[in-house]
């Protein structure tokens, strides 16, 4: 029958074809008008309801205050499957057609099926979890998941620093070998001179050719003379796609793998590229490579086609988002390189702020970056080298920004006493356009240049506004403005530009952690990571960090295949319901009411009564 339940979706999906046989012959189906109240708050629940057609809005008859709204597919209310009794009232929109599930068969299925059940658990990650089980690919996911471990991993060899390099070079031929390490002892300036806790550099064929063939070392020279230091490394049991992430950041074929502190193997981009074919490593040589502009803006250019790959291929969000930010760093990193002298790199620190600062961009966006300049350094043409860089990001895809934040601003260019004394009047006069320009400067990441210079700055950041009670809540009020746009579910059509995700569901969560963070004087700019520190601060409660975790790339996932299905000029940051199906709008339904709790958390813990 075409008016059946659709058991392709969640969490009917979940039950076994007996179970979806007997709901079939169990089920009702009732027709309500327009304005019917179709269950009545205080009542007592007999059914559960699934919308066949039409829309319902949810009620409170006390406050008269609107929930939520529930279209085609959507269940309801299954509160009061439990409770016994309705919370709120539930009207229709406009004529509806509802099947009605018995409560007594509900429960029996709750009780009999513990996937069905999971389903219905108010956590939002397990809820989540179920929904990609159900839309599992066997593809490139399975690369990310993949942990480094003795099966991904070469066993490497490791001689003394005294080793001569005839020797070296015989032990890479006999073991068919491109690199080994080199264990450097405790009076080795290197390792006396950095805080790597590692004491092994690394040395490759390459190198002892170029040692003996070009820098004239004799054949019985020790090896140590000539070995890297320090090693990249990374533990057994972390991903293949957090090694490649350091390959790629550091500009490194190899890295080393460790058991705790001890050294047990090598791993080679050869290696990580054989499993992963999305060609980001090859994207990041063309950057490396570029001489001139026009070759940077060919390889930027093949960004968008990088990220349509990794969706297409499965890839999780918070990966992509992970790599094409390593890759922006590189982009901006040489377009810096190409556009500013280099005698100059070591007096000036170019930061990105904003999601790029973040390491939350994925297609590229309005430009937000600032310039700090060593103390005493006279620049005679830096107006006009910082607007010439803003027009070389321009022509590499950033559009400009609209509130000016940009290195051609000289507002956005200051010395490093400069800034902070200008740090210090944002914090001393807490009002909400300095608090603002705050909140764009703690997001601040050095990409560039000299990049020791942004940490002090940091630094006076997080010391000035952690005991600062009224700054803060000031910082943390932006969070609370934007009202949660839960009532447009049942007048989807009559919205042709769909709902603002960013402003309804990303920024409470991202500027909300981004307060709490600075009161804790953590240091991360990426909001996960500061999600992470606050539930070891026990600041956030370990299920709210889950679920604003979950709701956040909920957000972004969502917010990125709509832009991806637009391509029209700057990307969107809005999304339409109807694309989504039952499930994902359940699941975009209580991510928002998971923003609207965290909201008035932070209200409470500001003492911010609007």
């Amino acid at each position: 029958m075409p008016n059946d339940i659709n058991f392709s979706l969640a969490p009917f999906n979940r039950l076994t074809s007996e179970q979806q046989e007997i709901i079939t012959k169990s089920t009702d189906i009732a027709y309500f008008r327009v304005g019917d109240t179709i269950i009545h708050e205080g009542q007592t629940s007999d059914n559960l309801f699934i919308i066949m057609k039409g829309s319902v809005e949810e009620r409170s008859d006390t406050s008269g205050e609107i929930y939520a709204h529930y279209t085609h597919d959507d269940i309801f209310d299954v509160r009061s499957q439990f409770e016994h009794q309705v919370k709120h009232s539930y009207i229709a929109l406009e004529d509806t057609l509802c099947h009605l599930l018995p409560t007594q068969l509900f429960l029996k299925l709750y009780n009999e099926n513990q996937a069905f059940s999971d389903y219905f658990n108010s956590n939002l990650a397990k809820r989540k979890a179920l929904l990609t089980q159900a839309h599992q690919q066997q593809n490139l996911a399975e690369f990310i998941l993949t942990k480094v471990d003795d099966e991904t991993t070469q066993q490497c060899l490791i001689v003394d620093r005294n080793t001569p390099l005839q020797q070296v070079t015989q032990l890479l031929k006999d073991n068919n070998m491109d690199a080994l390490f080199v264990e450097l002892n405790q009076y080795d300036t290197r390792h006396q001179e950095t805080q790597n806790n590692l004491p092994f550099g690394i040395v490759t064929r390459t190198d002892l050719l170029h040692a003996i063939m070009i820098d004239g070392y004799a054949a019985n020279h020790p090896v140590g003379a000539i070995a890297t230091y320090p090693i990249v490394h990374i533990q057994q049991q972390d991903y293949l796609f957090n090694a490649m992430m350091l390959m790629t950041r550091h500009h490194v074929k190899r890295v080393a793998v460790l058991n705790k502190n001890k050294l047990v193997g090598m791993l080679d981009m050869t290696q990580v590229l054989s499993l992963f074919s999305t060609h980001s490593h090859v994207l990041t040589l063309r950057i490396a490579r570029a001489e001139h502009i026009d070759e940077l803006v060919l390889a930027a250019n093949t960004q968008t086609q990088l990220v349509e790959a990794l969706i297409s291929n499965g890839i999780r969000t918070r990966f992509i988002m992970e790599l094409i930010s390593t890759v922006n760093e590189q982009i901006i990193e040489k377009a810096f390189s190409l556009v500013v002298p280099k005698s100059l790199h070591d007096h000036c620190c170019l930061i990105v702020m904003g999601s790029e600062g973040r390491g939350e961009q994925i297609l590229k966006t309005d430009q937000d970056n600032a310039l700090i300049i060593k103390n005493g350094l006279e620049w005679h043409n830096l107006p006009e080298l910082m607007s010439q860089f803003t027009h070389t990001l321009q022509q590499l895809g950033y559009p400009l920004c609209k509130g000016n934040v940009m290195v051609s601003n000289p507002l956005w260019v200051k010395t490093e006493h400069q800034w902070e004394k200008h740090i210090q009047k944002l914090c001393a006069e807490p009002n909400t356009d300095n608090m603002m320009n705050l909140a764009i400067f703690s997001d601040a990441q050095a990409v560039a240049g000299n990049q020791a210079l942004l940490s002090p700055l940091k630094q006076i950041l997080i010391s000035k506004l952690k005991e600062n009670e009224i700054a803060l809540s000031t910082f943390s009020r932006p969070a609370l403005q934007f009202n949660l746009p839960l009532t447009l579910f049942g007048n989807i059509k009559t919205k042709k530009e769909g709902i603002d995700i960013k402003q309804g569901g990303i920024f409470p969560i991202v500027h909300g952690i981004r307060a709490l963070s600075l009161e804790q004087g953590i240091e991360e700019t990426n909001t996960f990571k500061r999600i992470d520190a606050l539930r070891k601060h026990n600041v956030l409660e370990h299920s709210t960090a889950d679920n604003l975790n979950e709701a956040l790339k909920l957000f972004f996932k969502w917010r990125l295949r709509h832009q991806l299905q637009e391509k029209t000029g700057i990307p969107s940051n809005h999304i339409h319901i109807d694309r989504l199906d039952r499930t994902e709008r359940d699941l975009l339904r209580h991510s928002l009411h998971i923003v609207k709790k965290f909201k008035e958390w932070l209200g409470y813990h500001y003492q911010i009564r609007d």
